[in-house]
This record gives C-alpha cells, sequence and structure tokens, in this order.
C-alpha cells in the first residue's frame, strides 16, 4: 500500500483544461413526470448529469398541490409530463406555472394508456441498465428493480412508464448514438420530502438566502446568472462541483434530523479548530482534483470516453486515495471520518493501478486517441514494432522497385496510408501531362497529390498481405482493451459513487467551517424543544457590508413569550433584526455555525414570512393581494414548531382595514393553545395597535422596540433592541433625514399635530405669512394717504385694486 503512490504517479500525465471545459459544456437535463389522483401524488425524475432516476412514494397532497409545488421548486425541471387526463386541480397548477415568465418548464401530456401500471413494469424491464449482465432474466431483473425501487406505490409506478416513454423519445443524453443505443439508467435514488423544514420561495428570496445576478460578461448574458450576494454565495467555499451542488441542496432542504445536523457540526467543530488549519489546506487540494464522477461513468456505459475523461478519472480516484489516508489519521470519534476511511476501499487502488498501468496519457495527448502503453498487450507490441521499424523496411523495397522503373523516374519511395495500404510514390515527369501518361506498365495508378503519382504495384500488394492494416489494427486492439478497462471500472462504480458521495459532504463542511473561521460563527446547540435563544446575534450579510454591526438578543419560549411585536421608527432596523433571527434559524438547520455568541435552537418545521412583495404584474395579482397569500400561507401552515416572521402587514390597504386584519390575524394565534402557538416576530407602524388596546393580555406576548436618541432636531439610531413601546414613528425626523424640504416637514408635522389633537387643518394655498405681513402693511400705509372727501373715485380703485374686486363693484352700482 506505501507504494501506491508512486505507481501512481508514472505515465508522464499532463493534466490540462480540457476537461473542465468540457464538464462546462454539459447541459443536463432534468425529466419530471408526475400523476395526480384522488389527493395522492406519485412522482419520478430523471437527471441526466448523472443518469439517475429519483422517485418518491405516493404522498397526499392538498388541492392546491402545495407538496408538489415544493418538488418542482426544489428540483426545477425542464421538462414536466403529465396524462392527458387529469384532475382540475393539476389543470390549474400547470396554468400558474406557465404564468411565471422566470420559470417555464416544457409541459408533456401523454394519452393516459402511457401511464398504466404494467405499461410501468414492462417499460422498467426493458430499461438500458448498464450495470446488470445482458444475459439477466427478466425474472431476475424484476427481482432486482424491487430492491431498488418500491413497487407499493402505484401512481409512481405509472409515472415511471411514462418517464421512460418521454426518455426513449427524446433519446435524453445519447441524441448521436445509434438507435440501437438506449438511455441509460445507472442509479436508483428514493426522493422524500419527510423531515425537510418547510421555507417557500419568497422567504428564500426575502432572506437573501440565494440571489441570483444576470452574469456581467455580455457573452453569457443569456447563458447563465452569478450568485450575488445571499448566504450561499458567502458560505460555499467548495472546490468541487459536487460540493457546491450538494451544498445546495443542503440549503433547499433544511432538515429537522438532529443526527443528520451533530454529524455535520462535529465535523464542522474540528475544522474551525486552527490546530487543524494545516489538514484543512490539504483535504481541500485533494477535493479540487475531484471530478464529475456520474459525467464520466456515463460516458464509459456509452463507450464514449475521452482521452480527458481517462485523465479526470485517473486524478480523481488518485485524490481520493490520498483523502482516505489523510482520514485514516483523523480522530475516529468523528462519524465521517471514520466513514471515508472505511467505504473508500481497495477498488481505488485497483482502478488507479489499472489505468496508470494501461493507458499512456502522454501519447493518447499527441495523437487525441486512447493509447495503450507497452508491455500491455504483446501483439499490440508486436504491430507496433513492425510500425517503427517499417521506415527502413520500406526504404529497401523502394530500392528495389526503382530498379524495375522507367530511367526517367530518378527517385521513390513506398508509403503507408492507413485504410488504404501500402502506396509506391513516384515524382511526376514534365511529359506527364493526360492521364493516359500516368500508366506504367507492372502498375495500378491509384491518384495523384502534390505533383507525385501513386500506384499500387505486386510488391505492395505483397506488403498489404504480409504486414495488413497495421494501424487500423492497433487502433481496433487497443479500443478493445480501452473496452475491457471501461468495464473493469463500471465493475468498481458503486466505490467511485461512494467517493462522489463522502468526497462533495466533506467539502461542503469545511466550506461552511472556511467561512465560520473568517466571519467569526459559533455552533449553535441543538435540541427537540421548542424555544429559541440567540445571544448577541448578528445579520450574516448586512454586517460584511457595514462597518458597525450592533448585535441583539432574541429569546422565544412560553415563558419569555412566543409573539413579540416590534415597533419603532423607520429606519431603526425592525427588517434587519426579523431577517437576522430568521437567517440564524435557518443556519442552524442546515448545520451551519451562526453569527452570533451564543444560540440555542429548538428545531422547526417551517419558517414563513410575509415581508416583502413579489413584482405583482409577474404573478398577475394585486400587491395587497399577494401579501394577503403569504399570510394566509402563516396562518393556516404553520405550528407551535414554525418560525413566522411578519413585516409592515396591512399597510397596502387601507389604514382602518390594514389595521383590523392585523389585529385579528394575532388575535388568531393568541386564542390557539400554547403549544400550537409558533415564534412569531412582527413588526409594525401600526400603534395604534397598542393603544386602541386591540389585542388580548397573553402571558405569550411581549413588546420590543429598537432604540433610538433625538440630539436637537436630529434623530439618532442606536439599532440596539429593548422591551417596550415605541411611543412616535419619528416621521418628522425621518424625513428631514431623507432630504425633504423643512418647510415641507414643517407643515407636514402641524398637520399631524392638528390630526391628533382634532384642530380643523386650514388649506395654506394663499401667501406665506411673511409675504401677508407685508401686504398688508402696503395696503395701510396706501389707506391711509387717502384723501376721503375729494377724491371718491380714488378710494374706489383703490378698493378694487386692493380689497375686495366684489366689493369694488357693489360700491360702483350704488
Amino acid at each position: 500500500m506505501a507504494a501506491a503512490p508512486e505507481d501512481l504517479g508514472r505515465g508522464g500525465i499532463v493534466f490540462g483544461r480540457n476537461e473542465d471545459e468540457e464538464e462546462e459544456n454539459d447541459t443536463p437535463a432534468v425529466l419530471l413526470s408526475v400523476l395526480v389522483q384522488h389527493g395522492q401524488v406519485g412522482l419520478c425524475f430523471y437527471d441526466s448529469e448523472d443518469s439517475s432516476l429519483h422517485y418518491m412514494a405516493d404522498t397526499s397532497d392538498n388541492h392546491d398541490l402545495q407538496l408538489l409545488d415544493r418538488v418542482v421548486q426544489e428540483v426545477r425541471p425542464h421538462v414536466i409530463v403529465t396524462s392527458a387526463r387529469q384532475e382540475r386541480c393539476m389543470t390549474q397548477y400547470l396554468k400558474q406555472l406557465g404564468s411565471n415568465p422566470q420559470y417555464k418548464p416544457e409541459v408533456v401530456t401523454y394519452p393516459n394508456a402511457d401511464f398504466g401500471l404494467e405499461v410501468g413494469k414492462q417499460r422498467l424491464l426493458s430499461a438500458h441498465l448498464p450495470f446488470l449482465p445482458g444475459s439477466i432474466s427478466d425474472r431476475d431483473k424484476m427481482s432486482y428493480l424491487t430492491s431498488c425501487i418500491t413497487f407499493d406505490s402505484p401512481l409512481m409506478l405509472r409515472a415511471v412508464g411514462a418517464l421512460l416513454k418521454c426518455l426513449d423519445r427524446r433519446r435524453v443524453g445519447v441524441e448521436l448514438e445509434d438507435s440501437s443505443v438506449g438511455v441509460p439508467i445507472l442509479q436508483f435514488h428514493a426522493y422524500t420530502l419527510k423531515g425537510v423544514v418547510y421555507i417557500d420561495r419568497d422567504t428564500y428570496s426575502v432572506l437573501q438566502i440565494f440571489k441570483s445576478d444576470l452574469h456581467p460578461s455580455v457573452y453569457k448574458l443569456q447563458s447563465g446568472e452569478k450568485e450575488g450576494l445571499s448566504l450561499y454565495g458567502i458560505l460555499n467555499r467548495c472546490k468541487s462541483k459536487s460540493g457546491s451542488k450538494l451544498l445546495r441542496q443542503w440549503f433547499l432542504r433544511p432538515t429537522q434530523e438532529l443526527t443528520v445536523l451533530r454529524r455535520r457540526q462535529e465535523v464542522i467543530r474540528f475544522f474551525t479548530s486552527p490546530r487543524h488549519s494545516d489538514i484543512l489546506k490539504t483535504l481541500q487540494a485533494s477535493l479540487r482534483n475531484i471530478r464529475n464522477i456520474p459525467s464520466l461513468l456515463r460516458r464509459m456505459s456509452l463507450s464514449n470516453t475521452k482521452v480527458t475523461d481517462w485523465q479526470s478519472l485517473y486524478k480523481t480516484v488518485y485524490s481520493a486515495v490520498c483523502i482516505r489516508d489523510t482520514a485514516r489519521n483523523l480522530p475516529r470519534s468523528v462519524q465521517l471520518f471514520r466513514d471515508i476511511g472505511e467505504s473508500f476501499s481497495d477498488d481505488l487502488h485497483h482502478i488507479a493501478n489499472l489505468i496508470s498501468r494501461v493507458v499512456d496519457f502522454e501519447a493518447s495527448l499527441e495523437e487525441n486517441r486512447f493509447t495503450v502503453k507497452p508491455n500491455v498487450d504483446p501483439a499490440i507490441d508486436e504491430k507496433k514494432r513492425k510500425m517503427m521499424g517499417l521506415s527502413d523496411f520500406l526504404t529497401d523495397v523502394a530500392r528495389k522497385e526503382l530498379e524495375n522503373l522507367d530511367p526517367r523516374i530518378s527517385s521513390c519511395c513506398v508509403i503507408y496510408i492507413p485504410l488504404i495500404g501500402f502506396l509506391l510514390s513516384v515524382p511526376r515527369l514534365p511529359s506527364m501531362v493526360e492521364k493516359e501518361d500516368f500508366e506504367m506498365e507492372g502498375l495500378e495508378f491509384m491518384f495523384l497529390s502534390e505533383d507525385r503519382l501513386h500506384y499500387r504495384s505486386q510488391r505492395t500488394r505483397e506488403l498489404d498481405n504480409l504486414l495488413g492494416d497495421l494501424h487500423c489494427d492497433i487502433r481496433d486492439m487497443e479500443t478493445a482493451v480501452m473496452a475491457e478497462l471501461q468495464n473493469a471500472v463500471l465493475d468498481k462504480s458503486a466505490s467511485l459513487y461512494q467517493v462522489l458521495e463522502l468526497t462533495a459532504e466533506l467539502d461542503c463542511l469545511m466550506a461552511m467551517s472556511s467561512a465560520s473561521q473568517e466571519y467569526s460563527y459559533t455552533s449553535p446547540k441543538l435540541a427537540s424543544h421548542r424555544n429559541i435563544t440567540v445571544v448577541q446575534g448578528r445579520h450574516p450579510l448586512l454586517e460584511l457590508c457595514s462597518p458597525v454591526y450592533v448585535a441583539n438578543n432574541f429569546q422565544s419560549s412560553e415563558s419569555e413569550g412566543r409573539v413579540k411585536i416590534i415597533t419603532g421608527p423607520n429606519s431603526s432596523g425592525k427588517s434587519i433584526y426579523l431577517k437576522q433571527v430568521g437567517l440564524i434559524a435557518f443556519m442552524a438547520l442546515i448545520g451551519s455555525d451562526v453569527p452570533a455568541k451564543e444560540a440555542e435552537i429548538g428545531l422547526l418545521d417551517g419558517i414563513f414570512t410575509r415581508m416583502q412583495s413579489r413584482e405583482s404584474v409577474s404573478v398577475g395579482l394585486s400587491t395587497f393581494r399577494i401579501d394577503l397569500n403569504q399570510m394566509a400561507l402563516a396562518l393556516n401552515s404553520s405550528t407551535g414548531n414554525s418560525l413566522v416572521l411578519i413585516d409592515e402587514f396591512g399597510k397596502g390597504t387601507n389604514t382602518v382595514d390594514g389595521l383590523s386584519l392585523l389585529a385579528s390575524s394575532i388575535s388568531h394565534w393568541l386564542s390557539k393553545p400554547p403549544a400550537d402557538v409558533p415564534h412569531i416576530l412582527l413588526a409594525t407602524n401600526f400603534h395604534s395597535l397598542l393603544q386602541l388596546g386591540l389585542l388580548p393580555a397573553s402571558e405569550l406576548l411581549s413588546f420590543l422596540t429598537l432604540e433610538t436618541a433625538v440630539d436637537g432636531d436630529e434623530l439618532v439610531f442606536l439599532y440596539q433592541l429593548k422591551e417596550g413601546i415605541c411611543q412616535s414613528s419619528y416621521a418628522a425626523n425621518i424625513a428631514a433625514l431623507a432630504g425633504l424640504p423643512t418647510c415641507l416637514v414643517h407643515r407636514a408635522v402641524e398637520a399631524s399635530e392638528h390630526y391628533r389633537t382634532g384642530k380643523p387643518i386650514k388649506h395654506i394655498d394663499k401667501a406665506s405669512s411673511e409675504e401677508q405681513a407685508k401686504r398688508c402693511s402696503s395696503v395701510v400705509q396706501r389707506f391711509l394717504s387717502l384723501d376721503l372727501e375729494d377724491k371718491e373715485l380714488e378710494l374706489q380703485s383703490f378698493m378694487k385694486d386692493e380689497l375686495l374686486p366684489s366689493a369694488g363693484e357693489l360700491l360702483s352700482r350704488s
């Protein structure tokens, strides 16, 4: 075993960028087949990236097909296959899905007969499963399939039949292969949402867990997106594509399973220790070499392996051996290290030694084809020796042939052309103009090329019979060796998939460890109780953008209050605090460390938000209707183990109506038994909610506010959470900070004060008070200068011009 690294290093391999470029050019597709009947959903999907078929056992769903929507949002299929005879709820769902301009999968409908149960079983039996021997009987094949996929879910099996039909019709991944080559299925995976924390797309968006931005390159505006400032963006430090893909799955599927979370936490704790930084760097260097194993095996199953694939596989297996050897020297108490040490079997050494012993990488790169090393096959070596000695031999043959040629021909040579054979090549004489001039006795003219004539002679025919088509023979023999090597690798594919699974997990956890070290996160305590405690929590994204960040606590329990109402001025940090709590809870539920001094998180079954409205044009609903939909989901679906974040609900409609809906919603939750009341954080500027006493008295209800200070006319935000109620919205101060004109702000304060005290608010459609005073003074001075006894016309003019024009008219009439 100790000599393995030396063996694996032989061969003079040059690792270029081709394998990465080829992987980037792959365009994997996901096709999902679904059948909905009588409140049950059966589905399966095929991922062409790793040729895997995923199935989900028949599951109950509601009329809105919320479970199906969760699957679609998580899997993001390119094609959805369903029956033409579908229930109304499925029709409505597909219509709603098609109205979303941001994501529109292709919908394919097949006749209901294609969703027959027996049809599904027969298509499974006929499926192309490269890992099974070709001679296996249908009975044995069915016995094997029952161990891979459950047959207790008829809707799912019927969906599988339609999916296989669609794969065969579209020839997914084998479009360029012969029609006899079927679409391969290399793996079966059970797909489940059990134990997954419910988070809808609005929550992912508003918490900025994911954020896709258009790629800045003009060449990629249509082809892809890049991750913007998001939680996934700052935690994804994975070194392999499989690690990044698995981390995204963890984000899309936060879990309530304590064993899974604690398994992740113990690895993160190990790597966040400074004394293990060298081990972290060593493992990450090896993880960079882990390539796309499913794509490699897929091409091998189709006998379409490239030279760069053998490079990638060799590099992957060698790196996996290094990871295993490192893991075996790490503490056995960590489950992942123990799994890697035990699961990375000697099959990896076997594969690496085979590739190293058989594949001549240097020659393969030069010739751009699979080339076998010497001493692998004596027959190939013999033919190559003949090829290598052919030059001198052919020179002797040409010398003898020249003796029998026309004396005018001063030189000739014998050449070998693959697929044509040996030919006699002579220079073209000036007298050889027409084709008839090319004829020579005893020679068969073949073709003219670059002023040289090529002939077959008796001797070249003898060479063809004696040596044959050496080049093609060598290629055929090397192709046969490659096929044997492919079969040997495919026989050990289970070990390679184990490598992919465990290295991806290791990659994710080391990525989160690196982020935890850099951002000073702490490991949260996880428990099955219903309490949440966060000490000096921080917003993981905002703290990266702000030079100073004020940490705040959060505590939710039956004794500390599970419904918390936060009041405070705009811009005081209410929304940030809500998102901060949501992100800390989310990070704990994927196993990550969290931005806090201490944290204890009781497991949640869902995170619901009403914080930000989606663009109404894209969904065809008014902004307030979207707000209501989000609130309805939180009210109807949340449980005593859910976290609900509500920001400014009710502001999209009439003040009284919005206030009433908000008060009713809170009262609805407070009327439930304490065990059924979720963790609720609610931020509002409806101070009347508290001033008018619209909420019932409850021990579960508590009030918080964010501290501010007024320095003269300036409002200072302290961003520190405390118990209590904010008595003023400080709208005028915030308006002044925003740059509104001072006169406008003063008038707003005046109108607000009159409204609160019940005084009438007068219109200000005349000149300002200063201008009015000047005008009055001018009128008085002019009046005093009038001679009222002698100049009646002057008085009339004064009345008309300065005071009331209508009064002047009345005076003239009198």
